[in-house]
């Protein structure tokens, strides 16, 4: 009697994990997309739109779940985090991979583009794709470019030839060619964080920062910045990576089904970028807290001699071949 009942016991046990199994086999896959935003942000937008678009066409297969505003982690973790397998999704700015490749800084160089179109060529071209998979051997893939903008100088004081600058501190995020950009300009570069800027700038700690219009007026940098110099400098654009182990070990079907909804999403949110960097620099103007401060060919000139020796000093890192393609997409 003990026996029978022991087997019964055991079959039912059996029976139980095997339905449990199935039910844990049944579950849509979790895909985390953590990053430092705002949700109404170029970046922002994108990750929702994908989140909805993956529950449209995937919803039984797979399900984002997007964590705004750092509320996983920040840009200085997220990439330790998805190596660890804690985050699948991120979107860092591309100063950021100056840990796992020396390529990427390409997009950090000054006056390399002369504007959003001349980088989309470049990043579409078989150059600029292949870069994203620089950082596969760092346990990193880059799946696609998402923009931000172009970058202007806000400052305590009128800019308008590089000799404005000398002797200002600007904060800058963590580059090395960010670094050389303002030191060519006799200015002192502070590495400091995002989320410290509109602080230094009220109390005077620093002088003056560089971001793109959509940054300066979402965070009001201008309220306490009286100049901002429209010199479309430097590129302020993103990289959507993930985890080559996670990427690499998807079933083709679902991974393809993926970087399309992925790429539909990107294409949406460049849209908003270019959308939100008109109609922010106009809101600024309208405002009248802020000057902008619009150069002249001439003015541009001297700031594009002053600046651009730093392609030269960080050409063996880079790579001459990447530079010289990158500058070519502005003549195509």
């Amino acid at each position: 009697m003990k026996r029978t009942l022991a087997a019964l016991t055991l079959a039912a046990t059996a029976a139980s994990a095997l339905v449990t199994g199935i039910a844990s086999a049944a579950d849509p896959m979790v895909i985390k997309f953590s990053h430092v935003v705002a949700e109404n942000t170029p970046k922002g937008v994108m990750a929702n739109k994908f989140k909805e678009l993956v529950a449209e066409r995937m919803g039984d297969k797979v399900v984002v779940e997007v964590y705004p505003n750092s509320q996983l982690f920040g840009d200085d973790k997220v990439l330790e985090a998805m190596q660890l397998g804690d985050v699948q999704l991120a979107a860092p700015a591309l100063s950021k991979f100056s840990r796992y490749t020396d390529q990427l800084a390409l997009y950090d160089l000054p006056f390399l583009f002369q504007d959003l179109d001349a980088v989309d060529r470049f990043q579409q071209s078989d150059t600029g794709q292949a870069m994203m998979g620089s950082m596969q051997k760092k346990g990193l893939i880059g799946l696609g470019y998402l923009h931000n903008g172009m970058k202007q100088l806000s400052s305590s004081k009128p800019l308008r030839v590089p000799a404005d600058a000398s002797g200002l501190k600007f904060r800058i995020m963590s580059s090395e060619v960010l670094e050389a950009q303002f030191e060519a300009v006799d200015a002192t570069p502070l590495k400091k964080p995002f989320s410290e800027v509109f602080t230094l700038l009220q109390t005077k700690a620093i002088d003056g920062q560089e971001n793109t219009w959509s940054n300066i007026y979402s965070k009001k940098f201008f309220e306490v910045q009286p100049y901002i110099t429209e010199s479309n400098h430097g590129l302020l654009d993103y990289l959507v990576v993930t985890s080559a182990e996670f990427w690499k070990g998807l079933p083709d079907d679902l991974r393809g089904d993926l970087k399309a909804a992925l790429d539909e999403a990107i294409a949406y949110g460049n849209d908003i970028a270019r959308k939100k960097a008109d109609e922010d620099r106009a809101a600024i103007i309208a405002s009248k807290r802020s000057e902008v401060i619009e150069l002249t060919p001439e003015e541009r000139a001297q700031w594009v001699q002053a600046m651009k020796p730093v392609w030269k000093e960080f050409e063996d890192e880079i790579g001459a071949d990447l530079i010289d393609a990158a500058y070519a997409a502005n003549q195509q």
